[in-house]
C-alpha cells in the first residue's frame, strides 16, 4: 500500500473521512476547520462507506455556504456553471471511476469487495422513475447537493429537474458499478451502455482556476520558503503559460524538469524546483484544494558530493577566522561612499563570534536586534525570532549566551547600540530579511577575499557543523543542540517537554571557550 486516500484519515488505527472546511465558511459552521465521520477500525470497510461519507459531509458545506449567503458574507454560487442532467451524470460517473481506481491503487484486497446488487436494484428502479422524492433523496440526495453547491443547478427537491437530475445520478452510479465488478475480474475496458451517458456533450470546465501564486502563498510555509520559492512557481508559470494548478499534468513537470536541467545544476532542479513544488501541491491535495499531487513522482535520483574533508571548521581553522573578525579594522576613508558603515564594521566583528558560540545561521545573527537580548535569571539570553527578519523553522528560540562573548565585550557592544537592529542600519522601508542577507553576504564575501576559509567549507554554514560536533564531543545531548540551533526534532517524542533556558545555559556553560 502506497500514498494517501483522499479524504481518508486515520488516527490511532480508526478511520474517518475529512474535509477541510473553507476558511470563509468557518464562521457559519461553528468555527470548524474541518468535517469528520467516523467510519470504524476496519480499513476495508472504510474504503467501501468513505464516497457516501464524503457525500455527506459535502452536504454539511454546502448548508454553511448558504447560511453564508443569507448573511451577505458569501456571493452565491447556486447555478453560476449550469450543466444539463446528462453532463452531471457524465461527470459524476467519471468521478466514481477515478475514485474506484484510486483505491485500488492503494489497497490490493479491494477487488474482493462484492458489489451491492440491492442498490444496484434501486438505481435500476430510479433511473426507471419508480422511486419517490424522498427514495431519490436518500439514494443520491446528497450528490444532488453537492453538484448544487457547485453552482452546476439550482433544482428545487421535488422539482421536474431534480428529479432529472436524481435519475441522471442514478444511471452514473448503477453504471460505475457495472465497472466496478468488470474490474474485480481484471476487465478494464469496459465502457458505458447507457445513452444517457454514451450521448452527453462534454462540457467546459467549470471549476474555478486554482493558482499556482495562491498556493504558494497559503501552504502555511515561512516568509522565507515562500521567499525562495517565489522565482520556481514564475519560472514554472512561465514555462507551462498559465497559472492553473488545476491544469497542471505530470507531463509538464517531466518537461519542466529536462528543460531546466540544460541550465541549471542538478541538485538545484531537484532539491529546490521540483521538491518546492511538490511540498506546496501535497499542502494543496491535504487542504482540499486539489485532488492529485501530479509532482509526486517527478523526482531526480542526485548523487551526493563527495567530501574531501569535514564540514566544518577544524579548531585550528576556526582560531584563524576569529582572529581576523577580532582584529578587523575599517579601511579609512574621506569618502563616505566608500567608507564602511559601523554597522557592517561590527557584523564582521561580531557575527563569526556569536555563530561560533550559538550554532545560529548567519542571517539569523545578521538580523538580530538590540530589543533581542535580555536576563533571565542572570543569564544573558538573545531571542532568535522571525519578526527579526526571517528563521527557517518559523519558531523563535532563546539561546544564552557563552561566557566568552561577554568577557570579549559583546554585551558592553550591545548596551551601547541604538535601539533597533544591531549590524545594518535602521529603515522603515524595508523589513530585516533583505538587509540582513546582504549583511552576511558582505561578512562572507569578506572571509573569502581574506582566504581564511579552507575549500570545502561554508564561510557561515561551517559554524553550525562545528556548533554540532563540539557538541556532541563533549557529551551535550542531540535534543539540547537541536534546541539551540532550531533543528527540527528528529521523531515526535522531540516535541514532548520543553528544553528550558537553564538545560540550554548549563550544556553552553560545558563548551569550551577559544583561545585566540
Amino acid at each position: 500500500m502506497t500514498g494517501r486516500v483522499r479524504n481518508l484519515l486515520n488516527r490511532d488505527g480508526r478511520y474517518f473521512a475529512r474535509l477541510v472546511v473553507p476558511k470563509e465558511l468557518r464562521p457559519y459552521m461553528d468555527g470548524k476547520t474541518e468535517l469528520r465521520t467516523a467510519l470504524g477500525p476496519d480499513y476495508r470497510t472504510a474504503l467501501k462507506t468513505l464516497p457516501g461519507a464524503v457525500a455527506a459531509l459535502q452536504h454539511r458545506i454546502a448548508l454553511g455556504e448558504r447560511r453564508a449567503v443569507a448573511a451577505g458574507e458569501r456571493s452565491i454560487t447556486i447555478g453560476r456553471y449550469p450543466l444539463s442532467p446528462p453532463q452531471i451524470a457524465s461527470r459524476d460517473y467519471q468521478a466514481l471511476l477515478a475514485f474506484d481506481a484510486e483505491i485500488r491503487a492503494h489497497y490490493h484486497q479491494y477487488a474482493g469487495f462484492e458489489v451491492d446488487y440491492e442498490k444496484g436494484r434501486r438505481l435500476r428502479d430510479g433511473y426507471a422513475g419508480k422511486l419517490s422524492d424522498d427514495e431519490l433523496q436518500q439514494l443520491v440526495g446528497d450528490r444532488i447537493e453537492r453538484f448544487k453547491s457547485l453552482g452546476n443547478h439550482a433544482a428545487a427537491m421535488g422539482s421536474v429537474e431534480w428529479r432529472l437530475i436524481a435519475q441522471a445520478l442514478c444511471v452514473s452510479t448503477y453504471e460505475a458499478m457495472a465497472r466496478q465488478d468488470e474490474r474485480n475480474d481484471g476487465d478494464f475496458t469496459g465502457n458505458p451502455s447507457h445513452p444517457l451517458l454514451t450521448a452527453a456533450q462534454p462540457a467546459e470546465d467549470d471549476r474555478q482556476p486554482v493558482p499556482l501564486k495562491g498556493l504558494r502563498a497559503a501552504d502555511g510555509k515561512g516568509g522565507e520558503a515562500r521567499r525562495r520559492w517565489t522565482p520556481v512557481f514564475a519560472n514554472l508559470s512561465k514555462f507551462i503559460r498559465h497559472d492553473d494548478a488545476r491544469k497542471l499534468t505530470k507531463q509538464n513537470l517531466l518537461d519542466w524538469k529536462d528543460a531546466s536541467l540544460k541550465t541549471l545544476a542538478s541538485k538545484t532542479v531537484g532539491d529546490v524546483y521540483l521538491a518546492s513544488v511538490r511540498t506546496v501541491l501535497k499542502w494543496a491535495v491535504n487542504n482540499d484544494r486539489l485532488e492529485t499531487n501530479v509532482a509526486e513522482n517527478v523526482r531526480i535520483k542526485v548523487s551526493r558530493k563527495q567530501r574531501s574533508r569535514e564540514q566544518g571548521f577544524t579548531l585550528e581553522e576556526a582560531v584563524v577566522v576569529l582572529k581576523l573578525a577580532r582584529d578587523h579594522q575599517p579601511k579609512p576613508s574621506d569618502n563616505p561612499q566608500t567608507r564602511e558603515a559601523p554597522e557592517t564594521t561590527a557584523a564582521k566583528r561580531w557575527s563569526p563570534i556569536l555563530c561560533a558560540h550559538t550554532g545560529a545561521r548567519i542571517a539569523e545573527i545578521t538580523q538580530l536586534r538590540k530589543q533581542d537580548f535580555r536576563y533571565e535569571n542572570d543569564v544573558p539570553v538573545v531571542r532568535i525570532r522571525p519578526d527579526a527578519g526571517s528563521v527557517k523553522a518559523g519558531n523563535y528560540r532563546d539561546v544564552p549566551l557563552h561566557q566568552q562573548l561577554i568577557d570579549l565585550g559583546f554585551i558592553d557592544f550591545v548596551n551601547r547600540a541604538a535601539d533597533g537592529p544591531l549590524f545594518y542600519p535602521a529603515s522603515k522601508k524595508k523589513d530585516g530579511t533583505l538587509p540582513a542577507r546582504t549583511v552576511a553576504g558582505r561578512v562572507s564575501d569578506w572571509l573569502q577575499d581574506k582566504k581564511v576559509i579552507p575549500e570545502g567549507v561554508s564561510p557561515s554554514h561551517g559554524w553550525r557543523h562545528r556548533f554540532k560536533t563540539v557538541g556532541r564531543e563533549i557529551g551535550v545531548e542531540g535534543r539540547t543542540l537541536d534546541a539551540i540551533q532550531g533543528h527540527a526534532g528528529r521523531t515526535d517524542g522531540d516535541d514532548y517537554g520543553d528544553v528550558t533556558i537553564a538545560a540550554k545555559a548549563s550544556a553552553m556553560a560545558r563548551l569550551p571557550r577559544y583561545e585566540f
